[in-house]
């Protein structure tokens, strides 16, 4: 009944956010707000800008891909408002200025702001989610808590062997589900459940270096509802 007041209460951070490249920093904040029909407190989008490291002089088009999200970020956050709708909002972000980032949106969040936020990075859902609701063909396939997701174990291990190796020496690995060559002596596997079964089987060769990741998101997710087709 009333969109316009709907917006002044609203936070957007869209996924990819087109700024006019001849405005200042300032000037499209400015614009926002007014978009918005908000009194914005000058001194509170300074702190915002001071706390993310951005110039409010510089132009737009001479900003790198981070400085131009932590325009969308501050722009979504400026007014304080009730509701704040994020897509994939450290994008483009150093680790330093990701956390600093979860900062924020957890203080938002104590002081009474609902936040949905769309992410394929496992550890920023885990940082700052309370709830997950995992989408699938435009519906909510499973709705849970993060800490689910740690309990989905997949990881990514890359080895290096000090011998050149064949794909088929690692057939019959418990818990692998995809192994892929990298070259003669490097393979990454998708490993499913307990690493105990893969670490023993990797005992018969000889291993030079190994590295541990947990995979995006939408990767737990295939290998979890894959899991269930099987089933």
């Amino acid at each position: 009944k009333d969109p316009v007041e709907v917006r002044k209460l609203v936070g957007y951070l869209p996924g990819e956010l087109n700024l006019d490249g001849n405005l200042k920093v300032s000037e499209a904040l400015h614009y926002f707000g007014g978009l918005r029909k908000n009194n914005i407190d000058w001194s509170h989008v300074q702190a915002l800008a001071n706390r993310f490291e951005l110039d409010l002089n510089l132009a737009i088009k001479n900003l790198s891909k981070g400085n131009k999200q932590k325009v969308g970020i501050v722009q979504a956050l400026m007014h304080r408002p009730k509701l704040l709708i994020l897509d994939e909002p450290t994008s483009g972000l150093d680790p330093l200025m990701q956390q600093e980032v979860y900062r924020a949106l957890r203080e938002a969040r104590q002081q009474g702001s609902t936040i949905f936020f769309s992410s394929h990075i496992i550890n920023e859902v885990e940082a700052i989610a309370d709830r997950v609701a995992i989408i699938r063909d435009g519906v909510i396939i499973e709705e849970t808590e993060p800490e689910v997701l740690g309990r989905m174990d997949v990881r990514h291990v890359r080895v290096r062997f000090k011998d050149p190796m064949e794909e088929q020496s690692f057939a019959g690995m418990p818990d692998v589900y995809k192994i892929e060559r990298v070259r003669r002596d490097v393979y990454t596997f998708q490993v499913e459940g307990s690493m105990d079964g893969f670490i023993k089987s990797l005992a018969k060769y000889t291993v030079t270096d190994m590295n541990v990741e947990r995979p995006s998101l939408e990767e737990v997710f295939l290998a979890y509802y894959a899991g269930e087709k099987e089933d």
